[in-house]
Parts: structure tokens; sequence; C-alpha cells
């Protein structure tokens, strides 16, 4: 694939991504495909460790462009999402411009308010590089955790993808960049921004699939243990857990028991293990009631068989 190309079809699409190692099916190639040919955001919602935000990374390294990655949180604002002047290079210049004892006002403000002043965050960042008809992948991770203040400019600057800067003017982006927003659902994004995005509900992966991610992503991994562990994972999200493990923590324990040179589950190992698994001192007291665990790894060693 040619920088700053396009895959030309959604079996493109989902070659393309399989060759850096990500498995999508084929609704989530879809709506990729989709958001690249229409330039529109892609909003991905979904339980913490689905996928999401590796969508936006696998992207980046597919079309051979940069990541610029905003990751929100409460209390976001402009001055660290979109810009912000360099004050204390602003008040060193002023300082140096009075100990010369010769200060033209105008001339000065002009300086101190120039672009060399400037300190661009993630979203100027993305609408300054998308030029010469290629443009960045601009992740803007985890919105639900923003306010709702936040959301509402973001609104905006999804509709023209510009930037007003009263010192300096407007900045356009030539070309739309690649936009995934992702939600883990904390709260409900208003209707209004999704209406501007393409959406994608990525569910927790099938067995199949999620075996195929551990075949790519441990590939030293035992093909018996491998079953075993999407088994035991797969059966696991079916409990009453306060924090179900996400295909990242799958890939975690599959790599803790490749490290350990295990090459089967046992109660044993799980008990060992269960730290790269899950993260709640609570889920883990309940994995380790006998009874639970023996139910689980019944199952993991009947799917791994």
């Amino acid at each position: 694939m040619s920088d700053g190309k396009f895959p030309e079809s959604i079996e493109a699409v989902q070659q393309a991504l399989a060759a850096h190692d990500y498995v999508a099916e084929r609704g989530l190639a879809t709506t990729i495909f989709l958001a690249l040919r229409m330039r529109r955001p892609l909003f991905l919602e979904g339980e913490p460790g689905v996928g999401k935000t590796e969508v936006a990374k696998v992207l980046a390294r597919m079309l051979r462009v940069p990541l610029i990655r905003l990751q929100c949180y409460e209390g976001l604002d402009v001055h660290t999402a979109v810009y912000e002047w360099n004050y204390a290079r602003q008040l060193l210049e002023i300082r140096l411009a009075e100990a010369s004892g010769q200060v033209d006002r105008n001339r000065l403000l002009a300086e101190i308010f120039s672009p060399d002043f400037l300190i661009a965050r993630p979203l100027l960042q993305a609408v300054q590089q998308s030029r010469d008809g290629q443009a960045p992948v601009l992740l803007i991770d985890e919105l639900d955790r923003s306010d709702e203040e936040f959301e509402a400019f973001l609104l905006e600057l999804l509709s023209d993808f510009q930037i007003s800067i009263p010192e300096l003017g407007t900045v356009r982006a030539e070309v739309p960049p690649v936009v995934v927003i992702t939600s883990n659902r904390t709260r409900e994004i208003h209707d209004a921004l999704k209406r501007r995005c393409l959406y994608y509900w990525v569910e927790y992966p099938s067995f199949e699939k999620e075996l195929a991610i551990v075949r790519r992503r441990v590939p030293g991994l035992a093909e018996q243990l491998a079953r075993q562990v999407v088994a035991f994972v797969q059966a696991l999200r079916r409990e009453d857990l306060y924090k179900p493990p996400g295909v990242a923590e799958t890939l975690d324990w599959a790599e803790a028991l490749l490290a350990l040179d295990r090459s089967e589950l046992d109660a044993a190992t799980v008990s060992e293990t269960l730290g790269a698994l899950l993260k709640y001192r609570d889920d883990v007291e309940l994995v380790q009631r006998p009874e639970v665990q023996a139910r689980l790894l019944e199952t993991a060693r009947a799917r791994g068989a």
C-alpha cells in the first residue's frame, strides 16, 4: 500500500489489518472502509480491552502516516487539547526587550504572539499536519471520560476541521484527518456528535477470533494451551466479575504462561498467574474459589482437547 492511499475494498481493509496482526470481522472492516472513503470520523464503542484503541494504531501503520493521540480525562480543556501559548518564553522575551531599553510595543506583541511561541496540542497538530493530500490518524481516546463542555467543542471541530486562534487567525486542514474516537460508555455521548461519525460497537471476540488473535500475537504458545487459555477467558467473562478481562489481558496471560514454559492449564498455574488476567481483588478471590476454578478449568480442557 503506497503512502496515504486508502484500501480499495473491504477485503483489502481486512487483509491490511491482518498484515499488521489485527483480526477484524467483516462488519468492522466495512465500517473502517466507509470511514476512509467518506472521510468521516470513526466512532468505536465497547467494553474496555476489546481492541478499540488498537484500531487507530494499526490504521496509522497501515496508511504509513503519523498517529496523534489525545487521551481524554475529566477536566480536559482547550489549552491541553488544542493549543496554548508558551508563557514562560513570552515573559522572557518581554524582559529581554525591556532590558534593552528600546521597546516597540506593537512589534513586541507581534513577535510574542507568533507561531514560534505557540505550543500545538494534539487537535491543532492534526489540523496542521493535514496537507499535501495526506493526513495523520487522530485518536481521541476514551471520550466518555471528558466533560460535556469539551465534547461540545469537539463537535465544532469535527464539522469544519478548523481551529480559530484569535492572535493568528484560522488554521484549516487541507484534507480531513483520519479520526478515530473511542468510548467505554461510562456515560452517553451526545447524539449530535455521533451523527457526524460512522458508529461501530466492538464486541468481545468469539472463540475463533480470539484464538486467531492469540496465535498471531503469541506465536510461540503451544496450540493446546492457546485453546485452553481462550476457552478459560471466554468462560470467565460469563462470571459475575467487576471487570471482565479484555483481549489485552488474554494476551498478557498467554505471554506469562509462555514465559513460564507451561504447556497446559492446571489449578496451580491459574492461581499463580491470575495477576496477569484480573486486576481487582474481588475478581481474583472469586476465581480462586475451588468450585469456580474447577468449572472454568473443565471448560478450558474440554475446548482445548
